[in-house]
């Protein structure tokens, strides 16, 4: 059965963006030859699911989306039309992930962003979740866990830790 993995960076107080969406804490991490495992992670992947403000953000670096040979849903509220592989997905979440799941196929990858994140974890859909914990506190943007989640007891799969300072989580969702 396929699993809904969040794969995320995030600072140590718990911020996926500085303020304005700010990414630049993770510049420090951009070391060459180190990509902390995000190649073994994304060739067990052909399906991701990503928010409209992080795919928006994404192409407004000026670089192509990086997923166009995967299935992707960008989950919006704003109807549009397919892509060819780009997805704008306004329908339920939750009915999005469980068809996905039942599907013959790798791994599904959530990128983000906080909004997508925190109404799967409120429906238990993910899997696993892997979050690399870039050593900065940021104090303000975008935080990863919000609002009023359900408790969800996780199993410690592995601990990776990187000469950067970064370390990643990974868990299980029993």
């Amino acid at each position: 059965m396929r699993k809904l993995i969040l794969y995320i960076a995030s600072s140590l107080d718990g911020f996926i963006a500085g303020p304005a969406d700010d990414l630049s804490f993770l510049n420090p991490m951009h070391i060459e030859g180190e990509d902390y495992g995000y190649g073994e992670f994304i060739s067990g992947v052909d399906t991701v699911i990503v928010g409209r403000r992080t795919y928006d953000w994404v192409i407004n670096q000026g670089v192509d989306f990086p997923h166009k040979d995967k299935a992707c849903y960008i989950i919006t509220s704003e109807e549009k039309p397919s892509e060819g592989n780009l997805n704008f997905y306004t329908g339920d979440l939750k009915a999005l992930v469980n068809q996905l799941k039942g599907e013959n196929g790798k791994n599904i990858f959530c990128d983000g962003g906080a909004k997508v994140v925190n109404s799967l974890l409120k429906e238990k859909l993910f899997d696993e979740l892997i979050i690399s914990v870039v050593p900065v506190l940021l104090g303000d943007g975008v935080m990863l866990f919000q609002g009023q989640l359900p408790t969800q007891q996780l199993k410690l799969k592995e601990v990776k830790n990187y000469p950067s300072g970064m370390v990643q989580l990974h868990y299980k969702v029993p």
